[in-house]
């Protein structure tokens, strides 16, 4: 019966729709199965997804988040070769760029990187998901170098970071061949937003190490300055770290000189050899519109420095303690990366401070010595008010009661005493004078002054003296003694055998160092030996100077004593 009744509801029309009705049900349900199969990959994406987010922003170093963004994109696309192109600040090609599925070996073969060309350079101009099954077919593509691995499905999506283009995602080669699909690119879209995100909170982290590394600099040079260095130690110290903290390989400071010329001074780096004491003739034009970012600085400074070290520059106005203007320049090499806007305030804040600390550092001294000075005071009036009065009454009353002593032997000792007494208050009244005398001994215009002070003592002539220039700055320790004797020289003359009523002494510091002195005598007589001159005739000549004894302009002699100083350019 079973058999007949199969065979009936094989066989009978009316339970055909019963057969039909059971194979759309297994349609059915294997709509149903795919779809679950779909809802699962798609939350299994998801999830990837929000795990790839995660661990893109589960770090603060930029350089390391960069890299964790290309992994996680390639890995979610399922590409075999990423990258990440960030864009160079003017905003037309790429300063980096980040890649993943090439290895070491095959990168050296390759030749240089891409540099925002072709079909990158779409993206960075037209910021938009680009999708190819093959990107060489594209109208914008420009081929590849050399040795480049075969590349063909494409997928490309910006990064913004605050609405403006930080840089862009490029995804090649989907795994197992194919295209990449819609759900990629939108997944490519959403790990690019997070990307952003991660990426301005990395770049805030870095901008606030980079602060706090330039506030560490700046202390460093206040407390090496309170501690003692000197302004040419300080200004080392200062281009040391403005290079090492911009990432340069040379650093500079560029004082004025008071006309449109500029001198390099505490200079680092690959340059320092070079550099060190040059002079720019028109570097004043360096600080046009400074703080700013040079693209080329050898070709600013039309060739007058070694330009193999100099590419990218970044020039500041530093403002020394005296009031005058120079430059704080950091340069890198002819291959280094531009320097970015973030950079200037940086550098600009940091050449202010150290400025400042040069100038308080400045005042500081200024303000011991004067405390040292008005010590050296009051110690000379209480010797001379107290201990030299005491002492001179002290010999008086002696004196006094010599001719009360009638013992021989004693009457001589006395006088020994107050012969003692007497030497000691002329050696005090010695200390005394040193003590109003002293200075910095490396001071070459206070020893000048000393030699005036010291030839017209006694003498009725009182020479009226000039000095210009940065007289105890420019004059290198080997020529100040030169110096010292080239005025003796020419005053004793002037003093002891022109019989002048009038002198007037001139010094002068700036590319060369003069000593002249105008006198208003009837000059040198023949008969004076001329040794002395000869003398000081090769002292000049040994740096390249020399000496002129000639008529004055009215009356008199005019000796002129001429020694180069600095390098000219």
């Amino acid at each position: 019966m079973s058999t007949e009744i199969n065979g009936s509801i094989a066989m009978s029309e009316p339970d055909s729709p019963r057969m039909l009705g059971s194979l759309r049900l297994d349609e059915l349900l294997a709509e149903v199965q795919e779809r679950l199969a779909e809802i699962v990959n798609t939350r299994d994406r998801v999830q990837s997804l929000l795990d790839a987010v995660l661990a893109v922003g589960s770090g603060i170093e930029l350089d390391s988040t960069l890299n964790r963004i290309v992994q996680a994109a390639a890995d979610l696309v399922e590409a075999r070769y990423g990258a990440l192109g960030v864009l160079a600040n003017t905003g037309d090609g790429l300063s980096e760029f980040v890649y993943l599925g090439i290895d070491a070996e095959q990168r050296k073969i390759m030749g240089h990187l891409p540099e925002g060309r072709g079909l990158l350079g779409l993206l960075i101009h037209d910021p938009k998901p680009i999708r190819l099954a093959d990107l060489a077919s594209h109208p914008a593509s420009v081929g590849f170098p050399p040795n480049h691995p075969p590349m063909h499905s494409f997928l490309g999506a910006p990064v913004l970071v605050r609405d403006e283009v930080f840089g862009n995602l490029y995804m090649t080669e989907k795994r197992g061949g194919g295209e990449f699909t819609a759900d990629d690119e939108v997944v490519l879209r959403a790990l690019a937003a997070a990307a952003g995100v991660a990426i301005e909170n990395a770049r805030l982290f870095e901008r606030s190490q980079q602060r706090q590394r330039w506030l560490e600099a700046t202390s460093e040079i206040r407390a090496e300055l309170l501690g003692g260095a000197t302004v040419d130690d300080a200004l080392s110290l200062v281009v040391l770290r403005a290079m090492e903290l911009t990432d340069s390989t040379c650093a500079m400071v560029l004082l004025a000189n008071g006309d449109d010329t500029l001198t390099v001074r505490g200079v680092v780096g690959a340059c320092a050899e070079q550099l060190e004491g040059t002079t720019l003739p028109d570097g004043r034009r360096l600080l046009d519109n400074a703080p700013r970012l040079i693209t080329d600085l050898a070709q600013e400074l039309d060739g007058r420095l070694p330009g193999n070290v100099l590419g990218p520059g970044l020039v500041v106005e530093f403002r020394t303690s005296d009031g005058s203007t120079g430059a704080l320049v950091t340069a890198r090499d002819k291959d280094g990366v531009d320097y970015r806007p973030d950079d200037v305030p940086l550098v600009t804040s940091f050449a202010d401070q150290a400025a400042l600390a040069l100038e308080l550092a400045e005042k500081q001294r200024t303000k011991g010595m004067l405390d040292l000075l008005a010590d050296r005071e009051r110690i000379a009036r209480d010797l001379h008010d107290h201990v030299i009065q005491r002492l001179f009454a002290t010999g008086l009353s002696l004196q006094g009661t010599l001719r009360m002593i009638v013992d021989p032997e004693a009457r001589k000792r006395v006088q020994n005493s107050v012969g003692q007494l007497d030497q000691t208050v002329m050696e005090i009244r010695t200390s005394i004078f040193d003590l109003h005398t002293a200075d910095e001994v490396s001071s070459l215009r206070r020893t000048l002054l000393d030699v005036v002070s010291e030839l017209t003592n006694g003498t009725d002539v009182s020479p009226s003296v000039r000095m210009s220039g940065a007289v105890d700055t420019l004059v290198p320790p080997d020529v100040a003694p030169h110096a010292e004797a080239a005025l003796r020289e020419g005053l004793s003359n002037a003093l002891r055998h022109a019989r002048a009523k009038h002198i007037v002494v001139t010094i002068e510091a700036a590319h060369d160092l003069i000593v002249d002195v105008l006198d208003d005598g009837v000059g040198v007589p023949a008969t004076v030996a001329r040794s002395g001159l000869a003398n000081i005739e090769n002292r000049a000549s040994t740096f390249g100077g020399t000496l002129t004894v000639t008529p004055g302009p009215d009356t008199g002699t005019r000796y002129t004593w001429t020694v180069p100083i600095r390098p000219t350019s």
